[in-house]
């Protein structure tokens, strides 16, 4: 038993030797690390402050974190290699490749998404308060993050898109451009004049507040439809948000709807005839004399 414990105080007392021989080293380390946290801070806002004019302030905070993150990696590195000199970063590089495949593997979709991320901060194809289209989502772009972007939706939910969908998908930036257009279908009577219709919603549409003079208004006949003549009006708006677009489309349908009504234009709905066939009549069975369900004629009638 003696034998053991003095086996045990002999390995206490290396170890003492050791801590006591790496002290001065990990002192050494410490300080040289809490100088890196300073250098990296200041570093951090230096990026920041240099680029503020020249990239969006998401970009610029990003590339802020990454000079920063960077410094402190070097920092950590060469206070690891002070405090225990057998240490060197080779043997952690070695030690990273062992395991780098399956770190790889681990984090394959937050790599993908941060660097689509950086790439997304980089070419800005949209920006924050920016309203965009993706698949079933729409909504004003929140913030831009690089794991993902977050969009707020016109009824007031978060929706959480990871940059990878974003960066390789298709999506629509409705506040791109200061204009956009918008369009309508109105469906007036085939009996009704069409140059006539077209002028009365001109008018409507030249005399709105809100509506861009150039380019101008036009109204198009694109269909004849089951129920009429269909006529596609368009016109352009600034600011390009859809709010401003909703309200201004109600102002537009309110006004031409009265305007053709004044008129005495017709805005028909579709109307269905429905023929019922009661199969007693001697004709039946033979296509070329069965009526189909219309009436039998009146007597004395020539009708065949």
């Amino acid at each position: 038993m003696s034998v053991q414990l003095s086996v045990a105080y002999e390995r206490l007392e290396q170890l003492g030797t050791e801590a006591l021989r790496l002290l001065p080293g990990v002192g050494i380390a410490i300080a040289i690390f809490v100088l890196f946290l300073v250098a990296a801070h200041w570093t951090r806002w230096l990026v920041q402050h240099l680029n503020a004019r020249r990239f969006h302030h998401n970009l610029v905070t990003v590339l802020g974190r990454m000079a920063q993150w960077g410094i402190i990696l070097v920092g950590l590195l060469l206070a690891i290699t002070i405090a225990f000199p057998s240490f060197t970063p080779a043997n952690l590089i070695s030690a990273l490749g062992i395991t780098g495949i399956a770190i790889g593997f681990a984090f394959k979709d937050l790599f993908e998404n941060f660097l689509a991320g950086i790439l997304i901060l980089i070419t800005e194809p949209f920006r924050i308060d920016d309203q965009i289209m993706f698949g079933a989502f729409e909504g004003t772009v929140e913030t831009i993050e690089t794991r993902a972007t977050m969009i707020r939706t016109y009824d007031g939910r978060l929706v959480v898109i990871p940059n990878a969908e974003l960066f390789k998908g298709s999506f629509i930036v409705n506040t791109a451009f200061p204009t956009r257009r918008l369009e309508y279908d109105v469906t007036i009577g085939n009996g009704d004049d069409i140059l006539k219709a077209k002028e009365v919603m001109l008018r409507v549409l030249a005399r709105l507040s809100g509506i861009e003079a150039s380019p101008a208004p036009d109204a198009l006949v694109i269909e004849y439809a089951d129920a009429g003549v269909k006529i596609r009006i368009r016109w352009w708006i600034k600011p390009p948000r859809r709010a401003d677009a909703l309200a201004l489309r109600d102002q537009v349908l309110c006004a031409v709807k009265a305007e053709l009504t004044r008129h005495g234009i017709d805005l028909p709905y579709p109307t269905h005839q429905i023929l019922f066939h009661d199969q007693t009549e001697a004709t039946d069975g033979d296509r070329a004399r069965q009526r189909e369900g219309w009436p039998p004629p009146r007597e004395g009638s020539t009708e065949e």
